[in-house]
């Protein structure tokens, strides 16, 4: 068991040291990326909603 911490420990040291060498993206960029997903998101939401009520309302006139 103190063999599997142990292993653990220095797992998440070598992630740390990782995560230091890795090359992020400057924050706006990613805010940015993060803001044109959430609009597209909200626009597909609107979109499959929309076509939802079509199909719906066009069930609803064929089957009674």
């Amino acid at each position: 068991m103190r063999d599997k911490i142990r292993q653990l420990g220095e797992f998440l040291k070598e992630v740390k040291a990782e995560a230091k060498r890795v090359s992020w993206a400057p924050r706006k960029q990613v805010l940015g990326a993060t803001l044109v997903v959430l609009i597209l998101v909200i626009i597909m939401a609107i979109y499959l909603g929309i076509i939802d009520l079509i199909i719906a309302a066009f069930m609803k006139a064929v089957l009674g």
